[in-house]
């Protein structure tokens, strides 16, 4: 099938260490590079497929020049379908090669990546026409102990484009600099940065994922999900230690990455697969998803791992042993035991449903059926309803034992999956079968069970649409598929997983989660313009149940409260306030004030709602207006008098006054706060002045004039100059303004007069004078 196929079969043969083998994106050409070879064999060879001619790629250079680190493909603009190889070293030297038919490989240029003298490339990708590489700089000091300068690295991304004038070189960008050894891996619209074998602990618990097009940098771990994401607008946000510095805490209390061998699947994600022989997909967004676990014990470091996807197929070579994965479903489909261990996948674009193998003895082709063609999906069903059962009775079981599916299908005592699987059977099976067939009890349970099986079996159908939908129609069947999601998860228990559920719904279907929110909660405005909410005490628990609380800040989970609240924010920003008042109805209802059960024991919803508007990207004048609102709508002492003090801040004395005037009649000792601030203000400038007909009703009747005076003295600005009988600038406090205010005063009835004033109009008091004796 090669051409010159004993070259191969040297190299594959008596090679020192495995040969990386590579195929051209069309698999026309077949590149080896023998990293440890015994002279006199090339460190790269080129192979041809089917005979096309021309000449080949020979490359071997002597031991002083540095290392080669990468063979990459780049796409070509001169011709569409067209790509480049790129060779590149260690010190950042590139060569271009194209191949040419019946002409064979020429070089067309050479051109340096890195800019400094020193730097060292450790490893490099390729993305469109863009090289994307992780490079070493050493300290200028060579006695510098490396310990101390683990942080030596930086992550540069640079455009090179062939076009008919040459190769031409972007201009560097660095995407992370003071950084530890990553290695890079490219997916079409992303770059994953893993963590190397000679990272320090701390740094090798967590992955990171570059988006090029929003320029923004991802932090995920495996074990914890998605952690935080943001925005590289400049060079001098790209520093590694401040992009880790608001999650230092969480990523100090994970555990350290597991990765034997991780590739990129034709899908964007990542595959991992750990010393364990599990395979995981990290998917670009940070979260991770389980495929399944492979059999063969614990994996040695040197121990190779071959992985490629085809469609939704995923090969692994393992010791030998084949094995063909539905990534979708996580179900080994094949398994195949190889008579070679040194396997290497080659690029088959034409043979969707064949997997091509190179060996030491030749090409093989291996012919597969994907899972979409099987016809009986329904012991698989099984199977995931007996999973799911595992989980569920390993949770509430007392034993440390591990429950199996073999052992819940042979016991006697756990009736109820084996009861789901006959109704499922019965109810899913294109066959219609008379109710005859199921046993009295299960047929009972049938009935019982009938709605919430046709909600599922509309579901399922709404999600087929989806799929098959024309462009026109996604968004329809998607606002349907939402509502629909939203509304059985909030009439179920909000467990973690559903509420990381409700967390992705409402961040990949925005517009359709609010209106599904709308329609659950019924939130709608009434004749008076006022929004009302007529959603059950079960929903209302949902959505302020305390038992989440404690997931804030984990994995990115946030609690549906803050997620409705969001929603509000974007999309109806004036029901906010109110919404937050309909919540603090129900609590006032449902729970005792300060009660550590409900959801006002540990934060007061009005600053929840406050964390979430302080959450905006863009501050704006209308966030400020929102502040206070909250604030208002809580009508708690601290929250009021916060709000007047913003509102004196914004120097708005004409709603300073107003809400003075509102919130004094909730309580005397509120009332007392409140005129004692404005009091102050008063005595400061003369801003209030023309409020002062509004503002002396409101003075407490137990407050007497002295106390007026002190707060009066307190508060006087200090003169910088000499005092003088007359000030020109008309600024200063007279007698005449508070004179109206004393006069009230003392018009006040005395409280101690009140309480002693039916002794003092009693005849027998005071006592008759006793006649005098001369």
């Amino acid at each position: 099938d090669f051409s010159r196929s004993h070259w191969l079969q040297e190299l594959l043969c008596h090679g020192e260490e495995p040969s990386h083998i590579q195929s051209s994106p069309d698999g026309q050409h077949l590149l080896v590079l023998q990293k440890s070879r015994p002279p006199p064999l090339p460190q790269v060879v080129a192979f041809q497929r089917h005979g096309i001619g021309g000449a080949d790629l020979e490359r071997n250079w002597q031991p002083p020049q540095p290392a080669l680190v990468g063979l990459l493909f780049l796409q070509s603009p001169m011709t569409l379908g067209a790509w480049v190889l790129a060779i590149v070293w260690e010190h950042g030297r590139t060569e271009v090669w194209h191949f040419v038919v019946a002409v064979g490989w020429q070089l067309l240029q050479t051109v340096e990546l890195c800019q400094g003298a020193r730097a060292r490339i450790v490893s490099v990708c390729s993305q469109g026409t863009s090289l994307m590489w992780c490079e070493e700089r050493p300290p200028l000091d060579a006695h510098l102990d490396m310990s101390k300068c683990a942080f030596r690295f930086c992550v540069c991304t640079r455009a090179l484009e062939v076009g008919e004038q040459g190769v031409r070189l972007g201009t560097v960008r660095i995407v992370l600099h003071n950084s530890p050894e990553y290695q890079i891996l490219a997916s079409p619209q992303h770059v994953f940065l893993v963590p190397t074998t000679a990272s320090f602990a701390t740094t090798s618990k967590f992955l990171l994922i570059w988006h090029p097009e929003k320029a923004k940098l991802t932090i995920t771990a495996p074990s914890a999900g998605f952690i935080h994401s943001k925005a590289l607008r400049s060079s001098s946000e790209s520093d590694f230690k401040k992009l880790l510095l608001g999650s230092v805490g969480l990523l100090s209390g994970l555990a350290p990455l597991d990765i034997h061998t991780s590739a990129v699947s034709n899908s964007g994600g990542l595959l991992l697969v750990s010393t364990k022989g599990a395979v995981n997909m990290v998917e670009p967004d940070g979260t991770q998803r389980h495929i399944i676990d492979l059999q063969g014990g614990f994996l040695a470091q040197g121990s190779p791992v071959q992985l490629k996807t085809f469609g939704s197929i995923l090969a692994c070579v393992l010791a030998g042993v084949l094995y063909l994965i539905d990534q979708n479903s996580g179900r080994l489909i094949e398994k195949k035991i190889l008579s070679m261990k040194e396997v290497h996948f080659l690029e088959s674009p034409k043979e969707e449903d064949s997997i091509q193998l190179l060996t030491q003895t030749g090409i093989y082709s291996f012919s597969f059926s994907r899972p979409e063609d099987s016809s009986k999906p329904e012991p698989f069903l099984v199977e995931m309803v007996f999973e799911e059962a595992c989980r569920y009775y390993q949770r509430r079981s007392l034993s440390s034992s591990k429950l199996t599916v073999e052992k819940l299908k042979k016991g006697g005592v756990f009736q109820a999956p084996v009861a789901l699987i006959a109704i499922l059977q019965h109810s899913l099976c294109q066959k219609k079968k008379p109710a005859q067939d199921l046993q009295d009890t299960y047929a009972k349970l049938l009935s019982a069970v009938s709605l919430e099986l046709q909600s599922y079996v509309s579901l399922e159908l709404l999600k087929t649409c989806v799929v098959c939908a024309p462009e026109s129609e996604v968004e329809n069947y998607c606002e349907k598929l939402v509502e629909q999601e939203v509304s059985r998860v909030l009439h179920s228990d909000m467990d973690k997983d559903n509420l990381v559920y409700l967390n992705s719904i409402f961040a990949s279907f925005p517009k359709a989660a609010w209106k599904a929110t709308r329609s659950c909660l019924q939130l709608q405005q009434n004749g008076d313009g006022l929004l009302v909410a007529r959603a059950t005490p079960e929903v209302w628990k949902k959505v302020l149940g305390g038992a989440q609380q404690e997931e804030v800040g984990q994995n990115g989970v946030v609690p549906l409260f803050e997620l409705i609240c969001t929603s509000c924010l974007r999309f109806k920003p004036k029901w906010l306030p109110r919404f937050v008042e309909l919540t603090q109805q129900y609590v006032s209802i449902s729970w005792t004030y300060s009660s550590k059960e409900g959801p006002e024991g540990r934060v007061p919803l009005y600053k929840r709602a406050l964390g979430v508007l302080a959450r905006k990207n863009k501050h704006s004048e209308a966030d400020d207006e929102m502040e206070l609102e909250l604030l208002l709508c809580s009508k708690r002492p601290k929250a009021v008098l916060q709000a007047l003090q913003l509102l004196i801040h914004l120097k708005r004395w004409q709603r300073v006054v107003e809400v003075a005037e509102k919130f004094s009649k909730l309580s005397p000792l509120l009332n007392k706060e409140i005129f004692t601030t404005l009091l102050a203000e008063f005595a400061q400038h003369r801003e209030l002045d023309p409020y002062l007909d509004t503002l002396w009703p409101l003075c407490p009747a137990d407050l007497t004039a002295s106390e007026i005076l002190t707060v009066v003295l307190q508060h006087l600005p200090h003169s910088q100059e000499d005092p003088v009988p007359f000030s020109s600038e008309g600024s200063q406090l007279t007698v005449g303004l508070l004179k109206p205010l004393l006069q009230r005063v003392v018009q006040h009835p005395c409280v101690q007069d009140e309480m002693y004033s039916d002794a003092l109009q009693s005849p027998t008091f005071p006592p008759p004078t006793p006649p005098r004796e001369h």
